[in-house]
């Protein structure tokens, strides 16, 4: 009995240490390492700058799982990252949704962040768009219009549902794994952005925000807005 506890303490501690990483970061991790083991060979200091970059592929491409609060009249984070805005938005037209404008909150996630994306509210993926664009800083408010993005539409209890995913001044590659018409749950991954970027959500105006800008959300788990809220705006204390 003792030996199976301590082999699944030993277990736990190793989930917890390692952090999963994305199949799509494999190729990556694997040139970065032969890249390293090349610039050792012309110069030592080199090799520990390799080793350092490489390190920093990995822990770029990590999956960590999360624990999402499902509840039909929350909207959880799409991606880690820092709140950069909130407030009325027009969606991208290529969705061809009304004129109105929507509740748009923009998580920006830099090269550090975590780049997996997951779905905020469950639904029916209805529609699947990539437009080619501009790599301008995706913290910038034009980001949102200039640059390249994938959006989709998801189906929520609650209405239509925008998600944009927006490449950034590093990014080059959007990998959107959802498919229209398919199915999405709260929390599920859907795809990631390489290598700094923006995701943003458009939200009915039944939706009551939950973050300010400049707060940190952490994808899959922060509640970034609810349904059925009271309208009063939530209490900010900077420290």
């Amino acid at each position: 009995m003792r030996n199976r506890e301590a082999k699944m303490s030993l277990s736990d501690t190793i989930r917890k240490t390692f952090v999963p990483i994305h199949r799509e970061g494999y190729p990556f991790i694997a040139i970065f390492a032969g890249a390293t083991l090349v610039l050792g060979l012309i110069w030592g200091p080199l090799f520990w700058i390799g080793l350092i970059l490489t390190g920093w592929c990995v822990f770029f491409f990590r999956d960590p799982p999360r624990v999402t609060p499902i509840d039909d009249r929350l909207v959880i984070s799409p991606a880690d990252g820092v709140v950069s805005s909130v407030g009325p938005a027009l969606p991208p037209p290529e969705l061809g949704m009304s004129a109105s404008e929507m509740t748009r909150i923009s998580i920006f996630m830099n090269v550090f962040s975590c780049h997996i994306n997951r779905a905020p509210v469950r639904g029916r993926v209805s529609l699947v768009e990539h437009r080619p664009g501009r790599f301008l800083n995706a913290d910038l408010d034009k980001a949102s219009v200039e640059n390249e993005r994938n959006s989709l539409i998801i189906e929520s209890p609650h209405g239509p549902v925008p998600v944009v995913q927006i490449a950034g001044l590093v990014a080059r590659r959007i990998v959107c794994w959802a498919e229209a018409p398919g199915e999405l749950a709260m929390g599920e991954r859907f795809g990631l952005i390489r290598f700094g970027s923006r995701v943003d959500v458009y939200l009915p105006a039944e939706a009551t925000p939950r973050v300010s800008v400049g707060q940190i959300a952490i994808g899959g788990e922060t509640i970034i807005a609810e349904f059925g809220g009271e309208k009063a705006a939530p209490i900010v204390r900077i420290s």
